[in-house]
């Protein structure tokens, strides 16, 4: 691996306990990567300014990082099990402040284009590589108690990045939107090297370099079309060869990984039905949450003509809905069970999105911002229980493989969110009319979403959750605890 698992500091690593480094490396990496991949569309325009372009040419700039993004994944298991999390971990995060640092130094688009791609491609191996160490580390009853925490920074770095967006370009320049990773990721490497553990799980097979030309293609072909789709339209030639593309290479990765005895997705983890139900409520389950948050601002800013300002501040209130959720749940989990917690969430965002169907064009801000924290409340009750849920049945030696395939299919259930949003959208929408969609067409959206959130949460009802619920209560968590548990540490 790259320098960065080598480097040694002149400073006696302190003997810190990995139940706090772990945490607090992974929410700083999580906080960072969100921030990046949401504040970019803020700078849009100006960059359009300075390499003198329309804001439409920019779209490569945005389509490249998901698209990488999903390429890399599928690597993410095999690397942590042959380097260890934490040489994997630093170096992805090093990787991502470099390309950071060439982002806000590029001298056109080609450049720009060509560091966000590794951006994604860091990103895709930080995001599973930080949740294998944090499952590790802690077994299913401690994983409920810390995710009441670590849901703090994915709520926050949404909200926040588009005022730290605007704050940088209006005062700075589109540049600092790059750089100001730097500052805030060096402190999180150096703070990595000298207190985070070695993690290792088993030792990998060889490289399955086959799956993986087959997945990672497949995989950028398919976020490539479904990013696409609702900009270019569903029948454009471009976007309808991306998606046949990308769903032939992903059924030969299926096929290909099925009959492979080390295959680099461990597919054979769906054969779990917890793990399976858990991962397509997911899938599912987040077009209707996040294409709800897509939706918002959309709908605040075109259909009712409000601010930048006013519509942050009115999307703003779901994440205080969330954290105040999340501390519940936390608590009932392993009574109430995540069966009943996911499905009473789903239904509860499936009865919001109806109310905010209703909203016209005269809807009061607050009554926004209110529906907004009702949606937060819901919202709660899905994210950390499917999560904490899918990983009962999986020993400690399939983490990496666990996190990585959750990891995928939450991206992908992230690309389907505004693709599915903006489609209904065009649907609804008269074809003169198109780059200002009617009040009703808003109202449509909700409608849909709202039914697909209610489809879901039946599906959740029937969650086969004992599991889960045993190992947070403790009655497995003592068997597991020794599996999950690093057995070897090395800090340095």
């Amino acid at each position: 691996m790259p320098f960065i698992s080598r480097l040694r500091l002149p400073v006696r690593s302190r003997p810190l306990s990995q139940r706090l480094v772990v945490p607090v490396m992974c929410a700083s990496v999580t906080f960072i990567a969100i921030v990046d991949g949401a504040i970019t569309t803020v700078a849009l325009p100006s960059i359009a300014g300075q390499f003198r372009l329309t804001t439409a040419a920019l779209d490569g700039v945005v389509v490249v990082y998901p698209v990488c993004l999903a390429m890399a994944i599928p690597a993410s298991a095999w690397l942590v099990e042959r380097f260890g999390g934490k040489r994997v971990l630093l170096t992805a995060l090093g990787a991502f402040l470099g390309s950071s640092l060439l982002c806000g130094a590029a001298a056109d688009l080609t450049q720009l284009v060509a560091f966000r791609a590794v951006q994604g491609l860091s990103a895709g191996v930080l995001f599973p590589a930080s949740a294998a160490l944090l499952f590790a580390t802690f077994n299913s009853s401690e994983q409920v108690r810390i995710s009441r925490y670590m849901i703090i920074p994915q709520q926050m770095a949404p909200a926040a990045a588009p005022v730290l967006g605007g704050l940088l370009v209006d005062h700075l320049s589109w540049r600092w939107v790059f750089y100001v990773n730097l500052p805030v990721g060096i402190p999180v490497v150096l703070f990595g090297v000298v207190f985070l553990a070695e993690h290792r799980g088993r030792p990998p097979g060889r490289f399955d370099l086959t799956g993986l030309l087959l997945t990672a293609a497949g995989l950028g072909a398919a976020m490539f079309g479904i990013s696409e789709g609702p900009n270019r339209g569903w029948s454009s030639v471009a976007v309808v060869t991306a998606l046949v593309l990308g769903a032939v290479l992903l059924a030969a990765a299926v096929v290909f990984q099925l009959r492979t005895a080390e295959p680099l997705l461990k597919l054979r983890l769906f054969a779990d039905r917890l793990f399976r139900d858990t991962n397509l409520i997911n899938l599912v389950g987040l077009v209707p949450i996040l294409g709800a948050m897509y939706l918002g601002p959309l709908f605040l800013q075109q259909a009712q003509g409000r601010t930048a300002v006013e519509s942050g501040t009115s999307t703003f209130p779901e994440a205080f809905g969330v954290l105040l959720t999340v501390q519940i749940v936390g608590v009932l989990y392993a009574r109430v069970g995540p069966r009943i917690i996911v499905g009473c969430g789903l239904a509860g965002v499936s009865v919001v999105l109806l109310l905010f169907a209703t909203c016209d064009e005269d809807t009061n801000l607050w009554t926004f911002r209110a529906y907004m924290f009702l949606l937060g409340v819901a919202m709660g009750g899905v994210f950390m229980p499917t999560t904490v849920a899918s990983l009962a049945n999986i020993a400690r030696q399939d983490l990496a493989q666990a996190s990585t395939l959750n990891t995928v299919v939450r991206q992908t259930g992230g690309a389907l969110a505004p693709a599915a949003v903006t489609t209904v959208l065009v649907l609804s929408t008269p074809a003169a009319a198109v780059a200002d969609p009617p009040v009703g067409a808003y109202q449509h959206a909700y409608l849909a979403l709202a039914f697909v959130a209610a489809v879901t949460a039946v599906f959740a009802f029937t969650l086969p959750d004992a599991p889960a619920r045993a190992a947070a209560g403790g009655t497995a968590a003592s068997s597991r605890s020794a599996l999950r548990r690093p057995r070897h540490e090395k800090t340095g």
